[in-house]
């Protein structure tokens, strides 16, 4: 039986802190991930049209060894400014990479496009962005909000609003948690056809997306393509991308980190069709707290890649159940289709 943590969440993963920012006048917004301590990190990009900030060093021939936070942001290139605002406040409380007498917090960021999506983006002078990264990392705690805050606040995919999600599952086995924390923004679908039922169903877990199950039979439209190339109220160049994080507190090395980001992209797969496309900037980030020493168990890491995979898919479907109605909205929430 697969399990989930308390929460259902990646705090679940013990260390593990996320807070969100969103301003509902810009429809956009950031959610920061924070550990009490530096972490080992690592990521996967698979989709066409990335946008990130310092995900070069946590590759696992580059020489930092451990970040101290990671950022999920709206805002295109502009968001990437929240990852300056985390890092302000990282400085703040004196963490970060020790160079001589002086520290400098790492806050690798990814960001999606929420631009066109009828929020004001008419700012004037410096972007938003800082500031809702500051008071991201300044929320972070155990218990954080889904659906239509952080990161997925304006978040779109291809028929509904998109979202944040989360999702956690503890393997008694090897007493391990992994926690998965996503902003779905995709140019494709997560639902099947015309329905409500979720790509993601064959791995729900209770009732955390309502339970609804694959429908039987698949509609005739299943394996057609929901994209928002085929929705008039989004532009599909460049509005996209599905950004998130795998967590664990298996203690693993950088490379094996890279590893379970590539395992978590099977959840993107799983619950969105299509996809990895050349539109979107689908990347995944990895987290081990290192808590849970498995000493070098190969079969307690196939476990926990395969458990990676299918936490995620789980994340991007309650970031959809859990969107809520706002003012200004160019597109429907999950819940308006039953």
């Amino acid at each position: 039986m697969i399990l989930s943590g308390k929460r259902n969440l990646i705090t679940d993963v013990e260390g593990i802190l996320v807070g969100n920012a969103q301003n509902e006048q810009l429809k956009s917004g950031s959610t920061a991930l924070i550990c009490n301590q530096a972490f080992t990190a690592s990521v996967q990009v698979l989709g066409g049209a990335p946008g990130t900030r310092d995900t070069e060093l946590l590759e696992p021939h580059n020489s930092v060894q451990g970040v101290d936070a990671l950022v999920l942001s709206g805002g295109s290139a502009f968001g990437l400014d929240a990852g300056s605002g985390v890092q302000n406040w990282l400085r703040n409380q004196g963490r970060g990479f020790e160079v001589g007498p002086v520290r400098v917090p790492i806050v690798p960021s990814a960001i999606l496009f929420d631009l066109i999506n009828g929020g004001d983006k008419n700012w004037v002078g410096n972007s938003p962005y800082s500031d809702l990264g500051f008071q991201a990392a300044e929320n972070a705690s155990a218990d954080f909000n889904l659906g239509s805050h952080g990161a997925g606040i304006g978040a779109l995919t291809a028929n509904l609003k998109g979202g944040l999600g989360s999702a956690s599952t503890v393997l008694d086995t090897y007493g391990v948690t992994i926690g998965a924390l996503v902003a779905v923004n995709a140019l494709g679908s997560t639902t099947i056809g015309d329905t409500h039922h979720f790509w993601a169903s064959p791995f729900e877990v209770e009732d955390e997306f309502g339970r609804f199950g694959l429908p039987s039979p698949l509609p005739d439209n299943a394996k057609e393509l929901r994209t928002k190339f085929g929705n008039q109220n989004t532009s599909p160049d460049g509005a996209n991308t599905t950004i998130g994080i795998i967590a664990t507190d298996a203690k693993l090395t950088k490379a094996e980190c890279k590893r379970l980001a590539i395992a978590a992209h099977d959840g993107f797969t799983r619950a969105i069709w299509p996809s990895h496309t050349p539109m979107d900037g689908d990347l995944v980030f990895s987290v081990s707290t290192g808590s849970v020493d498995l000493n070098g168990s190969l079969e307690a890491m196939i476990e926990i890649c395969a458990m990676a995979g299918s936490t995620m898919a789980r994340a991007v479907a309650r970031g959809i159940y859990m969107a809520q109605e706002q003012q200004g909205d160019i597109m429907p929430v999950w819940s308006s289709l039953r």
